[in-house]
């Protein structure tokens, strides 16, 4: 059996005993049900939902409504913040200007300013997709900025002795050299974003997978909250297996 294998299995073995543990909790009373209901009645749940929906949304709905708001922000900073970037890392006047806003900003957490998103642009899609597109650009950007600056000086002046030059110098040397950075930067701006999303829809919002969890606590609905924290985890756990396989995918040598 390779190590692999075994650390896998010993992960197995440690989920299966969470598990456990929580199934006797919840059967022998050892926590009100209130706060740890039991598996069986979290999987009930769960098929309620699937069956008739929540608040008149299906279970799939909630869960599309948030995806697309991660996605299109994500999709919103990945085309802005790596462009501008990669300049800045190029370019040391234009890293001058731009540094003081992502300095000011990127400290502060993201709810502290969604109340300002939230006045200037109501409790539509617009604020959030803007508070989770300003929670992924700063990892981006100074990802990329930072990248583009360890990037070896012959690559590139190779590539220019060759005829590489303009925009063909960016787009065939200098972005492909720094994806593999620039993918293992937007793992940590999917993080960021996602934990701001299910804040960001706890705060205000009607629909999405946060929301769910956020209603379903102001009726002691501790089933529902536990499915919904579950599917956020599943949810999270996905997306980054699938940022994971592209890094392996564009460089296996990351990883070892």
């Amino acid at each position: 059996m390779s190590k692999e294998w075994l650390y896998r299995g010993i992960s197995a073995a440690s989920l299966l005993a969470v598990l456990l543990l929580w199934w006797c909790a919840a059967t022998f009373g050892w926590v009100n049900p209130l706060f740890l209901p039991k598996p069986q009645t979290v999987w009930s749940a769960f098929m309620d939902v699937i069956r008739d929906g929540y608040k008149g949304q299906t279970l799939l709905n909630h869960i599309g409504t948030s995806m697309r708001r991660l996605f299109l922000a994500l999709a919103a900073a990945f085309a802005t913040a790596v462009p501008l970037g990669i300049l800045c890392g190029r370019f040391r006047v234009l890293r001058a200007i731009v540094d003081p806003f992502i300095e000011f900003y990127r400290p502060l957490p993201p709810l502290a300013y969604y109340t300002l998103l939230i006045l200037w642009f109501g409790i539509t899609d617009v604020s959030k997709v803007l508070l989770l597109f300003l929670g992924a650009f700063a990892p981006l950007f100074i990802t990329a900025v930072f990248s583009v600056q360890r990037l070896s000086p012959d690559r590139i002046n190779g590539a220019r002795s060759l005829g590489a030059k303009g925009w063909k110098l960016y787009a065939f040397i200098i972005f492909p050299s720094v994806l593999p950075e620039l993918l293992t930067g937007l793992r940590t701006a999917v993080g960021v974003s996602y934990a701001t999303l299910v804040a960001a829809e706890m705060v205000a919002a009607v629909s999405g997978i946060g929301w769910l969890v956020l209603d379903a606590s102001k009726f002691l609905r501790s089933d529902i909250m536990y499915l919904g924290i579950i599917i956020m985890a599943l949810i999270a756990i996905a997306i980054d297996l699938v940022i994971r396989s592209l890094i392996r995918r564009v460089s296996p040598w990351t990883e070892q």
